[in-house]
């Protein structure tokens, strides 16, 4: 192993509002799409059930995580703490899940973004609008962290009251009544069948939450990660819990919610069941509605840019991407993932997977990225209060074993699930995994070769 020490160059100028605005923008985009497909197999109360599991996942895995993020502050985030855990091939295996869900998700995204564009302006070629975002949002992330996280608050802020006014504008035209008519998979009644829709809909429901666990990777420029880091987790997941029930009852309860269960735009099209076509909410909403997907987006290219950053200084993916440029941003990571992404916007409608076009797919394999590094990190948990319980850790995991153990087994299943009902993208993730394991083999060297770094404490190889 080098001797050389990893020299921090990230700079630590975020606070918890700036943590808290990461941790809800990166997911705020799957409170305006993508849930309400949720309902065409579970029905509304039935996805109720499903969306109230899913946030216990991700309520009890936050409040486990946040103990692996203030016990090991690091940009690689799961990857460094499956690395601490389990060696080297632990960490290699939960950071190319982390790149595999923060990679493959922008360029949805992105093609969304560049949708809406072409419904305000119909000159403008959508994928040619996915590609200015991903330029503007590139160059954003790479002038520095602080400009990047001060834009990322302004629009979440801005997405979380286009919430509220669409819950307060539609709230005259709800009933309850609607909401619960036929809410059990179509039926007015539970039955065994209703379970099966259920489990089905347990990849929309994932939509209202992933990527929250992204703001670990600020972890290195966050002033005080103690202090700031369990704040802007706890306030994050439950910022989401509130919107995500809000919205879902009030776009149900306004008319028949069969009318808006396969759509992407669920909440314009609820909106005018109450105020009309022509209403000036109406228009504020389809406009301002943009800005949960630019939270989302620029985000997440936060959060691969620090993967892809960690993974290579620790000399798991070329060094040439850990490089930092004149504002301390990893410029190069930047461009990596922007460059994928870009491939990927123009290899829509060429790769498909049955009948899902290229972006439904990389979506899917996105949440499995994301379930797979969950269960690696509550493994990671468990694993290092056993083998370092002298590990100096500032926030605890509350109800331990259970929370984590009750995030483990909800991610498992909604993995099992999701291999299950996509077993094709399936098979391409495992692919993935296998080229990276053969990667990972090839480049012993690499990482030997890479400076030292205490918080890794990588003790085998």
């Amino acid at each position: 192993m080098s001797n050389k020490e990893v020299v921090r160059e990230l700079k630590p100028t975020l606070n918890t509002l700036h943590l808290w605005g990461i941790a809800v923008g990166l997911v705020i985009s799957g409170e305006y799409f993508g849930w309400s497909y949720g309902w065409a197999s579970a029905g509304t109360l039935g996805f109720l059930v499903t969306t109230l599991l899913i946030a216990t996942m991700y309520t009890t895995f936050i409040f486990s995580y946040t103990e692996l993020t203030t016990s090991i502050p690091h940009a690689g985030g799961p990857f460094a703490y499956a690395n601490r855990a389990f060696g080297p091939a632990g960490g290699f295996i939960a950071g190319l899940a982390t790149l595999i869900e923060f990679v493959f998700a922008p360029p949805a995204i992105a093609l969304a973004i560049g949708a809406y564009l072409n419904v305000q302006f119909p000159w403008l070629d959508p994928k040619i609008a996915a590609v200015g975002a991903y330029i503007v949002f590139m160059i954003l992330n790479i002038l520095g962290v602080s400009i990047a996280a001060n834009f990322e608050l302004a629009v979440t802020i801005l997405a979380i009251i286009e919430l509220l006014v669409f819950m307060g504008v539609v709230a005259p035209g709800f009933s309850f009544s609607n909401f619960v008519a036929n809410g059990w998979a179509g039926e007015s009644h539970f039955s065994t069948g209703t379970i099966k829709g259920i489990l089905a809909a347990i990849p929309f429901a994932i939509c209202f939450f992933l990527a929250i666990e992204g703001a670990a990777m600020a972890a290195e420029e966050a002033k005080d990660p103690v202090r700031t880091i369990p704040k802007a987790y706890i306030g994050g997941i439950l910022t989401l819990v509130v919107l995500a029930i809000g919205v879902m009852l009030f776009a149900g309860g306004v008319g028949d919610w069969r009318d808006i269960s396969n759509i992407n735009d669920p909440l314009p099209q609820a909106m005018k069941a109450v105020v009309g076509d022509s209403s000036g909410w109406l228009h504020m909403l389809v406009w301002i509605g943009l800005f949960g997907l630019i939270a989302s987006f620029h985000g997440i290219i936060m959060g691969y840019s620090r993967q892809i950053f960690a993974l290579s200084r620790a000399g798991y993916m070329p060094r040439y991407f850990s490089k930092v440029n004149r504002f301390q941003t990893p410029h190069r990571a930047i461009l990596l993932g922007g460059v994928i992404g870009i491939i990927a916007i123009f290899s829509d409608e060429l790769i498909k997977f049955g009948d899902l076009t290229l972006t439904a797919s990389i979506i899917t394999m996105s949440v499995f990225g994301a379930l797979l590094m969950y269960i690696i990190s509550m493994l990671s948990l468990l694993k290092l209060r056993k083998s370092e319980p002298n590990l100096k850790r500032p926030f605890l995991a509350p109800v331990f074993p259970l929370f984590p153990i009750i995030a483990l087994l909800i991610s498992g299943l909604s993995f099992i699930i999701l291999a299950y009902l996509n077993f094709s993208i399936f098979v391409v993730f495992v692919l993935v995994l296998l080229v990276g394991a053969v990667y990972f083999k090839l480049t012993h060297a690499q990482r030997e070769a890479a400076p030292h770094d205490a918080l890794l404490d990588s003790r085998s190889e």
